[in-house]
């Protein structure tokens, strides 16, 4: 797979890049590459934002800032880029990711992530340029980096060889393998600390046994966040 992340800080990313998953994946062929905003910048002072129209506090990301990375990297108008690549804005509004869409990216032979900062990207750039908006979640960071991080995360341990037992991304939360639900409990050694004992099943050593009570439990886990899970206000979807 090969991703490209557009970024003010591709520096940030250097930490990221040496964890083992990621460094694994990245060895058995996945490329990660980030590519600077403010580099490719065709204003003066290599300005990458400015005020936005109509008033009110913060800078937007310009769309001729933006446009202008985009061709210096693929050579192409960034509005034929979706054609040939999922292109994702990365923004609090956007598709919430989930164990889903994380195998859907995972599939793809090349995602290009776009990092936002300040008070977002020029709308054009999202309506023009992308063929997907993503969140990781309801709330608000101050720029896309984190975000970025997440996604790659998310869908490079999705990648054989990433994990070292590609066993260990088959059957975790979310997973079809549990039927969407959150994970089991886990335990490990001691079998008892201050009078906690370890679930006798899991030391039986009858793995079928285990495997219906670590289902159940993830059942009981889903079914405990979905009743948490406040409602919608009417109208909402």
């Amino acid at each position: 797979m090969e991703i490209d992340v557009f970024t003010l800080f591709p520096e940030w990313f250097e930490w990221f890049a040496a964890q083992r998953h990621v460094a694994n994946a990245l060895a058995a062929g996945s490329t990660l590459s980030c590519i600077s905003y403010r580099e490719h910048s065709p204003l003066s002072g290599a300005q990458v934002d400015d005020m936005p129209f109509g008033g009110g506090a913060g800078m937007v990301l310009r769309v001729d800032v933006v446009e202008s990375a985009l061709r210096a990297r693929y050579g192409v108008d960034p509005v034929q880029l979706p054609r040939r690549r999922r292109v994702i804005a990365l923004a609090p509004g956007g598709r919430t990711l989930d164990d889903a869409l994380v195998d859907e990216l995972a599939a793809e032979p090349a995602l290009t992530l776009l990092s936002g900062r300040y008070e977002g990207f020029d709308e054009r750039v999202v309506e023009h340029f992308c063929s997907d908006v993503l969140s990781i979640g309801r709330y608000v960071l101050s720029g896309g980096e984190l975000a970025a991080m997440v996604v790659c995360d998310a869908v490079l341990r999705k990648l054989p060889g990433a994990l070292g037992d590609d066993r260990s991304a088959v059957e975790e939360s979310f997973s079809a393998a549990l039927e969407g639900n959150p994970e089991y409990p886990q335990y490990t050694r001691p079998a008892e600390h201050r009078g906690w004992r370890v679930p006798e099943i899991l030391l039986s050593g009858h793995h079928a046994r285990i495997g219906q009570w670590r289902l159940a439990r993830s059942r009981e886990r889903g079914q405990r966040a979905s009743a948490e899970q406040p409602p919608r206000p009417p109208g909402e979807h």
